[in-house]
């Protein structure tokens, strides 16, 4: 166990950097692989060059993020021996293996039909190169299929045994399927296809600005608009039931939440505050008595568990409790908006300017979302790194705070710049839009 809080703060403050931005682009790169399955077989069906050329268009920015999402996770893992050892070293008989069948079943895949995918178009029979795609799309979701059992078994363990002081599998099928993994997957994937919605919508309103008949940019923003209209209402069903999966696994983490900081009957659903550690007591608090407790025990006098019930193994409230609260805000935000676009678009009339202003203002909203969503789940699960068998503080590395500072530093400044371009690069490629005549040609 490390003795210096610092280091273990920097250290989590780097690898929760390095984590945030590499989600960024699996959670884009997953369902857009999926709208160009859509996109490519639309233009097999129809002979359309205006389907061929919205798939050349959206092929690139899904190429440069696949790119990103790999530089990144690569980056990512090498923080497991320089500043987790003890992860490995107490874990690694199952973290190992999870990690390695996510190489075998999901990398392999894509790294061998994304070639294909990408450069076979004129090559290979169009089946063929359907097909690639469409393994291509299946490989993103073995790769979060794997990392989401890694993941949702830290938080809720199941089927390892402890041999000689380390942990061993004892029922593979009970770690991958743990309690929480159903959970997380449906709500990943789903915020992937909600991410992406809004990044293709936004997009192409983005160009839409700038071309009002650009036929590609109309296709595509209705595309990401509808997927976003269904997707958006299933989000939050799915969330609901994520939280009363974490209510019965991880209640600790559902009182931060809600800012409880003492077990309650009637507890009330606390809409704003501003949580205070010292005093234990929600500053400038506006509540609805008892809502907590309907919502979360489906009866408006249930008990609910409070902070004070699970010390010192409590997590820390402020940043739990306004990231819970902004991905709300955002999710309902982007219901209203996917319902106002669909409604507007009905009749096939043209998008108005200002509805086109307002998805070109949310193109990344998925992103902060997903982000505000991370935190909720990582911060709420601490102190612990593997729930109630391996503490942070018991897994980081003797990395001076020097180093740390440094590195975490650099890392800053270079996902800075990556991060700046990779929207240079996307918004650009969006702006000049599909032409049919020179995906044809190419």
């Amino acid at each position: 166990m490390i003795d210096n809080p610092d280091v273990l703060q920097l250290a989590r403050a780097q690898f929760g950097l390095n984590i945030g931005f590499h989600i960024l682009f699996p959670s884009l790169s997953i369902a857009l692989a999926w709208f160009l399955v859509y996109f490519r077989i639309r233009y097999a069906r129809s002979g359309d060059t205006t389907w061929l050329a919205t798939y050349k268009l959206w092929v690139k920015i899904f190429a440069l993020t696949f790119a990103m999402g790999v530089v990144t996770g690569i980056t990512m893992s090498f923080q497991f021996g320089t500043n987790w050892p003890g992860f490995m070293n107490r874990v690694g008989n199952i973290a190992g293996p999870l990690l390695a069948f996510e190489v075998l079943t999901a990398f392999f895949l894509e790294a061998t039909f994304l070639g294909v995918m990408l450069f076979g178009m004129n090559r290979v029979p169009a089946w063929v190169h359907i097909g690639a795609t469409l393994l291509v799309a299946i490989g993103t979701l073995f790769s979060a299929f794997w990392i989401l059992a890694l993941n949702s078994w830290m938080h809720t363990p199941a089927g390892q045994v402890l041999a000689d002081g380390v942990l061993v599998a004892d029922d593979w099928l009970q770690i991958i399927f743990n309690p929480s993994f159903p959970y997380r997957m449906a709500h990943m994937l789903l915020a992937s296809a909600l991410t992406t919605s809004f990044v293709v919508a936004g997009l192409s309103a983005w160009r839409l600005l700038h071309d009002g008949a650009d036929a590609s940019a109309l296709r595509t923003l209705r595309a990401g608009v509808m997927v976003a209209a269904v997707i958006a209402p299933v989000q939050i069903f799915v969330g609901d039931q994520h939280g009363l999966n974490t209510l019965e696994h991880q209640s600790a983490k559902v009182a931060a939440i809600e800012a409880l900081w003492n077990t309650e009957r009637g507890a009330p659903l606390v809409l704003f505050a501003v949580p205070n550690e010292e005093t234990r007591h929600n500053d400038y608090a506006i509540e609805i008595p008892r809502l907590a407790s309907l919502i979360l025990k489906h009866d408006p006098d249930g008990e609910v568990k409070g902070i004070s019930a699970f010390a010192p193994d409590a997590p820390p409230v402020a940043p739990v409790f306004f990231g819970f609260r902004l991905m709300l805000a955002l999710g309902m935000t982007m219901l209203a908006l996917a319902w106002t676009s669909a409604w507007v678009q009905r009749s096939g009339a043209a998008a108005p300017r200002w509805l086109l202003w307002s998805l070109a203002g949310f193109t990344f909203s998925g992103w902060v979302a997903t982000l505000a969503g991370w935190l909720v789940t990582e911060v709420g699960r601490q102190p612990w790194l593997v729930t109630g068998i391996l503490r942070t503080s018991e897994a980081v590395g003797q990395v001076s705070e020097a180093q740390l500072g440094a590195s975490l530093t650099g890392y800053v400044l270079v996902y800075a710049l990556m991060l700046g371009a990779y929207m240079v690069v996307i918004t650009h490629l969006a702006g000049k839009g599909a032409s049919p005549a020179k995906a044809v040609a190419a």
